[in-house]
């Protein structure tokens, strides 16, 4: 067991393990003491991490606050590495400079007062000084969801506007919404179903992340279905307030269907995984990579009824960044330098994404292959897109048609101004700040 664990840097003391592997019982007794300045400790976490892994389960809730330590100070070593290469390249390229500057005929040399070193200091007090702060972030463990966080946080975008970004996974936007509530959570990347939240003033949205052609809604041929017709009567799993659920309402209609006409049960992606596969279910409605472990794992007994993808043409799905109106109001600063760093991040991730993919695979523990395959499961839009986006409105007739799948499906009653939920203020400043960033 671990305990006591009360400081945010330990490590090892005494430390005894013994190892029995009788009957598949694995046993292991390790002894703890607290220190406050430890600057190797990142190795201890990750020695903590391993003995956790090891025993394939998390023996207290010290321990798993142990393992969440050690991801976060994971991430601040590699941000810290390459804070050092970047500095050491910017070093070598000042004294190349500095040498060419040497060798130039001494006509060509700055007059006293001026020059490079000058230049220099002016550029440095002009870059804005941040003051540090701690978001707490909710995602879903796929490309969708988290994959804009991941690479800010793996290139350091977030840490260049002074912002330390803790994750915390969940598996549907509508638990994410409910965890900013009640102060768990500071912000959280929303897929389209958990929208129906934020125009019914749960939360407010201020970044749009991407567009989501991810969803799909499959079935078990050898229930007999082949179509979409073929799934009246039959029993589908989906999750409630997510952009499954629109997808399966969508699919439906294509053949004249409703809810009504079939027997929809809760269950989340993973839950869906599991019950496809055993054949508790006869369809289901979910999202990436859960759609790709199901259809890799069935072959051809799994059938594709229809995805979001069918419906592009006159429907969107956003994905966005969303907070309390009251977190919004108190830290508007904050959201202004996330989405900033995002903006980049969002860059990145599109000419990169397969780097992106393998890094969202380490940080969920998930097969790198299977997320590879859900590469092509977003529209990735970029910095530069967003910027011109927001100037001629494009961006709010996303959210406007959004509103009218709601409607149309009796989500909503009917349609509010856009900018009741939508902080298109804060979106205008983290573009200012982007292209001001860029020049």
């Amino acid at each position: 067991m671990l305990q006591n664990i009360t400081s945010d840097f330990f490590f090892f003391h005494s430390t005894r393990l013994f190892c029995t592997m009788k009957k598949g019982e694995i046993r292991r007794n390790a002894k703890f003491r607290t220190k406050k300045e430890d600057k190797t400790s990142y190795f201890y976490y990750e020695n903590v991490f391993l003995i956790l892994k090891a025993r394939k389960h998390f023996p207290s809730p010290a321990a798993g606050r142990a393992c969440r330590l050690w991801k976060i100070e994971r991430q601040k070593r590699r941000i810290r590495m390459k804070k050092t290469l970047k500095a050491a390249l910017c070093a070598a390229l000042a004294c190349a400079m500095l040498a060419g500057c040497g060798s130039a005929p001494s006509s060509a040399a700055p007059a006293s007062g001026s020059g490079s070193t000058g230049g220099s200091a002016s550029t440095a007090s002009d870059a804005p000084e941040y003051e540090r702060a701690t978001v707490r972030v909710a995602y879903m463990p796929n490309m969708g969801s988290g994959s804009s966080l991941i690479t800010g946080i793996e290139m350091g975008y977030f840490d260049e506007v002074g912002l330390d970004v803790e994750l915390t996974q969940f598996q549907g936007g509508p638990a994410e919404i409910a965890a900013m509530a009640s102060g768990d959570i500071d912000i959280a990347q929303i897929g389209h179903g958990a929208h129906a939240l934020c125009i019914e003033g749960q939360a407010k949205i201020f970044a749009l992340d991407l567009l989501g052609i991810s969803d799909e809604v499959l079935a078990n041929t050898e229930r007999g279905i082949e179509t979409v017709a073929d799934l009246k009567g039959k029993t589908i799993a989906s999750t409630a307030g997510t952009s499954a659920e629109i997808v399966l309402d969508l699919v439906l209609g294509t053949a004249g269907l409703t809810t009504d006409d079939v027997t929809v049960v809760e269950m989340d992606a993973n839950g869906c995984v599991s019950a496809m596969i055993s054949g508790q279910i006869d369809a289901c409605a979910t999202w990436a990579p859960s759609t790709t472990t199901i259809k890799e794992q069935m072959g051809d007994k799994c059938v594709s009824l229809g995805s979001n993808g069918d419906f592009v043409d006159t429907v969107t799905f956003p994905g966005s960044f969303v907070a309390t109106e009251k977190y919004a109001s108190e830290h508007e600063d904050i959201l202004v330098r996330f989405t900033q760093a995002l903006m980049k991040a969002q860059d990145y991730r599109a000419a990169n994404i397969e780097q992106v993919c393998e890094w969202l695979a380490k940080e969920i523990e998930a097969d790198p292959e299977t997320i590879l395959a859900t590469k092509d499961s977003g529209e990735w839009l970029t910095g530069e897109f967003l910027v011109g986006a927001l100037a001629d409105g494009t961006i709010e007739q996303y959210y406007d048609s959004q509103q009218q799948v709601f409607v149309d499906s009796g989500r909503i009653p009917e349609k509010v101004p856009v900018s009741d939920y939508v902080l298109f203020d804060v979106m205008q400043k983290a573009a200012d700040a982007y292209t001001a960033a860029k020049s």
